[in-house]
């Protein structure tokens, strides 16, 4: 068993990072643990590349489609549940293993989230119902009088992250940015953490891209999709954003062929593979890079990082 307190798999979309998670789990005695923010949500697996029930059954899972897609998820709740699913693994001897796409989940593990207090139920109410009757680029218009720095780091197409600065404006008096100055405690603050980042080969990566599309249309992700829009839930909740959800849902409404709505989703999760790149070369600069891409001499470079 490895000597690791835990080891951390980062990397963009489609990169193999479930399939390590998996193979170093077996080899070393581990519990796999979620940090996909789109993941966490029970009515997308197939659409999420959520690991398998035959996946599952091979390792401890956890985090995994435990949340409602009517649910907001949030880094916050993330952090209470990544340090609970991590103390369970260490209870029963087992490695913590954590994989994932989202930097911020990272940065709850390895930083902590800043301090900021719960808002006023009221305020909540009153900004929420705001956004469910103005556009979204009339609430960060809003912001950017009230609160300009914060709203210069939000997109004005992002309704949940500028109703939640007005919230924090409206409840503490203070601006979010503020708040997001003052440290947080880390999940994890022992040293012996071992940091994997795998960075595939840009000149295949889109390709891999392409063809786990193909293959979650071919697994059922059409389906998936049209039974989440038949919970009618508003489309401003993340499950709803999550990639290949809109183009599909204009596929099942008539608006666009299959072959167009894929390639839509296609697109789309290039863009966001090279936006995950982005972020963690800026934010991952300490992290042991892995660029091998067959998946036996990938687990083999994971190991010799980590003391067996």
């Amino acid at each position: 068993m490895s000597t690791a307190r835990a080891i951390l798999i980062a990397g963009p979309t489609a990169s193999g990072k479930s399939g390590l998670a998996l193979a170093l789990a077996e080899r070393l005695g581990g519990g796999v643990i979620n940090a996909d923010s789109m993941q966490v949500y029970r009515e997308l697996r197939v659409l999420t590349a959520r690991p398998s029930p035959q996946e599952e059954a091979r390792a401890p899972h956890a985090l995994y489609g435990f949340v409602g897609g009517a649910e907001a998820y949030s880094a916050g709740r993330y952090a209470g549940d990544v340090a609970e699913a991590i103390a369970a693994a260490r209870a029963v001897g087992r490695v913590p293993i954590v994989v994932g796409g989202t930097g911020l989940y990272f940065k709850v593990l390895l930083e902590g989230l800043s301090p900021v207090p719960a808002t006023d139920p009221q305020v909540r109410a009153f900004w929420r119902e705001a956004a469910a009757q103005r556009p979204a680029p009339e609430l960060h218009a809003l912001l950017s009088a009230r609160d300009p720095e914060t709203a210069a780091r939000l997109m004005p197409t992002d309704p949940q992250r500028i109703v939640r600065a007005l919230e924090v404006l409206e409840s503490t008096g203070r601006p979010l940015a503020d708040w997001q100055r003052e440290p947080g405690r880390p999940v994890l603050a022992e040293s012996n953490i071992v940091r994997l980042l795998l960075e595939p080969e840009r000149a295949t990566h889109g390709a891999l891209i392409d063809a786990r599309l193909d293959a979650m249309l071919a697994g059922g992700a059409l389906e998936e999709v049209r039974r989440l829009a038949a919970l009618g839930l508003s489309t401003e909740l993340p499950v709803m954003r999550a990639l290949g959800v809109a183009p599909l849902l204009d596929h099942a409404a008539g608006r666009l062929s299959l072959e167009a709505a894929a390639a839509i989703a296609k697109a789309d999760t290039r863009k966001y593979a090279k936006r995950q790149r982005t972020w963690f070369k800026r934010n991952m600069i300490s992290w042991n890079v892995i660029e091998l891409k067959e998946m036996e001499r990938l687990i083999d470079k994971a190991l010799s990082f980590i003391d067996c």
